[in-house]
């Protein structure tokens, strides 16, 4: 749902208030081509609303459950400041496009395919071999299909790998916070108290111990609906996350 380039954008862009086609336009620099399918894909998704005020006077605001999105991004946007690398930007943005261009950044590696259920796997079970996270967060593949998928998340900085283990990193323990925004989010709950939810904020506390296989009623798909572009964070360099 929010993984498309510019969805972020538009969202933030039409957040204070509704805005006609061509404001929306003139703040996106798009084309009628590129901007006539993201707003009507926001529409169909249920965060924006088409208002016709006449023949010439169409505006786009966010609805109830886009308005209720915005404490998400958020989240998201606070550990996309701290955890993401500043990559040098010869043309630096400000305002809501640079926000939102750290939020999509963020959002590419969290939305990379089992991203979320190894995280949550290494979340629950503290330390984990291989073939623990592939049985519990890779059900029905082959345990080779996991190795490349642990890589990437210490690459990316989200893991750590040692004598054959894997655990969560700083950055990857910091995402609680962003994953109980989402989840209470796609389950149209508030977010007051969201970290507390037995299943939709990550354990703050760790266990050596075995665990049991992890189930839970949230997936990301409810929230990453489309797969992100490999654009960004095919392979951070040492150091942290580039932006």
């Amino acid at each position: 749902m929010l993984t498309p380039r510019w969805t972020v954008h538009l969202v933030l862009v039409v957040a204070e208030q509704p805005l006609r086609y061509t404001e929306i336009k003139q703040r996106m620099r798009m084309s009628d081509g590129q901007l006539h399918p993201k707003l009507r894909q926001l529409v169909d998704l249920g965060l924006a609303d088409r208002t016709e005020h006449g023949v010439r006077h169409v505006a786009y605001g966010l609805t109830r459950r886009g308005t209720d999105l915005l404490p998400v991004l958020a989240a998201i946007a606070t550990w996309a400041d701290t955890h993401l690398e500043q990559a040098p930007d010869p043309a630096p943005e400000t305002g809501v496009f640079r926000r939102a261009r750290d939020i999509e950044d963020a959002l590419v590696l969290i939305a990379a395919r089992h991203a979320t259920p190894i995280l949550w796997t290494l979340a629950v079970r503290g330390t984990a071999t291989a073939a623990t996270v592939a049985a519990d967060a890779m059900p029905g593949h082959r345990l080779s299909s996991v190795y490349p998928r642990l890589r990437q998340l210490v690459g990316d900085g989200l893991a750590e790998a040692t004598d054959g283990t894997f655990r969560l990193s700083d950055s990857g323990r910091a995402l609680a916070p962003v994953y109980s925004a989402m989840a209470a989010w796609a389950a149209g709950r508030p977010l007051a108290g969201a970290a507390a939810h037995p299943l939709r904020g990550m354990p703050t506390i760790q266990t050596r111990l075995p665990a049991p296989a992890i189930t839970t009623a949230w997936r990301a798909a409810d929230l990453f609906s489309h797969q992100p572009p490999a654009r960004a964070f095919a392979g951070a360099p040492a150091g942290g996350h580039r932006r």
